[in-house]
């Protein structure tokens, strides 16, 4: 398993855990130290996992008013656990990742890998879906704003 995409695994383990337990200040970092010694015990370099860990939970709430937007019949706290953080994984590297170290199609894979992995026989189509609709939104203001600029 190349070692980002373990990386997501114990990003995702943990969010999972923090999130069940009802997000608890100060228990995701304990739960994340766990999580590496227990799923990723040869994994070399951590930085992946505190770059993502540290950027979601920094950005949690806007990440979660996304998710709203972009599924509105699906409240936040509706959606399974696993599905909510694999998409708050997925909506962070797609929005605020360098483009050039985690290109946009590769996160949207990436995220539509670890719900296949991690959730429901629908999990998939749902993360590409609410990605999909993220990305194609994204791929509009951008072209907004370059034909603005060209004006």
């Amino acid at each position: 398993m190349a070692s980002r995409h373990l990386s997501r695994s114990i990003v995702m383990q943990s969010l999972y855990e923090w999130d069940f337990s009802g997000k608890k200040p100060g228990q995701l970092k304990k739960i994340v130290e766990r999580n590496i010694k227990e799923f990723g015990p040869g994994l070399e370099n951590t930085d992946f996992i505190w770059q993502l860990i540290n950027g979601i939970s920094s950005k949690l709430p806007q990440i979660d008013k996304i998710i709203e937007k972009a599924a509105p019949e699906w409240p936040v706290e509706q959606i399974t656990i696993v599905d909510r953080n694999v998409l708050r994984i997925g909506l962070y590297e797609l929005l605020f990742s360098k483009k050039e170290e985690v290109p946009p199609k590769v996160a949207i894979n990436e995220a539509i890998e670890l719900a296949k992995t991690f959730g429901g026989e629908s999990s998939g189509k749902f993360i590409n879906g609410v990605l999909g609709t993220v990305y194609k939104q994204l791929g509009e203001t951008n072209q907004e704003s370059r034909i603005k600029n060209q004006e």
